[in-house]
């Protein structure tokens, strides 16, 4: 199975959990996630399945959409409820108004420093396997971009928010600053991601749902974004045989219809998408992903 499956990532499982159950479903070894979702949190999960996963690359800027809770009054060692308490517990004594005063530092470009429980990688190790093993972990602040965060309610010391951040970006990490911001420390106690990239949870299925499709997967694939729909920022094309052919064997071929384009997404067919090319000059496209 070729494509993009969208899922309602449950919680309680981890990312790589969703990756081995799809692979049971469809029969498709060729699977990778795009942005790991935490075992706690759950919402959109994007799955890249079979020649489809040679797309990758150009999903990686995505920026990604949550909704969620704040649990102020103590930190935990890896930013969210999963983790152990850190430091002494205190009691939240900031209003609404002055969390959002706080909030504001969060606003933009920022320097980061992930948790270290995360899935980045420190000399090619998983950061949380090196935590985990009780060696220290030189984690390095990120330069990442919080377009927006917004704090909507506070019941007791629970703070539900909304954010938007650049890729690469933790809100764990954002959770935890507040805390510490706030005087009392905090973590992050609920996060559903609503949106990774184009896509939101209104295209995505449950694993239950996935699970009932087994062994009817022209079902499953009606369920799948149209690829002409994915990497909308690139235009699509569609060419005769004689040119696919030429894109096949890793050759340029003239484009005259975007002349403009940075990147095009060649079709063979309205649903069958062959290559990704990038524009050399003028009207000459060179093939960088074939998918053939």
């Amino acid at each position: 199975m070729n494509g993009l499956l969208i899922l309602d990532k449950p919680s309680g499982i981890t990312s790589h959990d969703c990756v081995s159950l799809v692979r049971r479903v469809t029969g498709e070894k060729s699977i990778g996630h795009l942005g790991t979702l935490d075992p706690m949190a759950t919402g959109v999960l994007p799955l890249l399945l079979g020649k489809y996963t040679r797309l990758a690359q150009f999903f990686g800027h995505a920026e990604k959409q949550y909704t969620g809770t704040i649990r102020f009054g103590f930190a935990t060692d890896s930013f969210d409820a999963d983790g152990m308490t850190a430091g002494d517990p205190k009691p939240l004594e900031r209003t609404l108004e002055e969390l959002r005063e706080l909030a504001k530092k969060f606003h933009g470009p920022i320097d980061q420093m992930p948790p270290v429980f995360s899935a980045k990688k420190i000399n090619g190790v998983a950061a949380h396997k090196l935590a985990r093993a009780g060696a220290e972990v030189p984690v390095k602040p990120a330069r990442i971009t919080i377009h927006e965060f917004e704090l909507l309610s506070l019941r007791g010391e629970e703070c539900g928010f909304s954010i938007t951040v650049s890729a690469g970006g933790y809100v764990r990490s954002v959770a935890h600053e507040m805390g510490a911001l706030a005087g009392c420390g905090a973590h992050l106690s609920v996060l559903r991601r609503t949106h990774a990239g184009a896509f939101g949870l209104g295209q995505a299925i449950t694993i239950d749902t996935l699970k009932g499709m087994a062994g009817n997967l022209g079902e499953l694939e009606q369920l799948l974004p149209h690829p002409r729909t994915l990497l909308p920022e690139m235009p699509s094309v569609t060419v005769d045989e004689q040119t696919a052919g030429r894109i096949r064997n890793g050759m340029q071929v003239n484009l005259p219809e975007f002349s403009h384009a940075p990147l095009v997404k060649v079709f063979t067919s309205p649903t069958e998408l062959m290559a990704i090319a990038r524009r050399v000059a003028g009207t000459l496209m060179q093939p960088i992903v074939v998918m053939g």
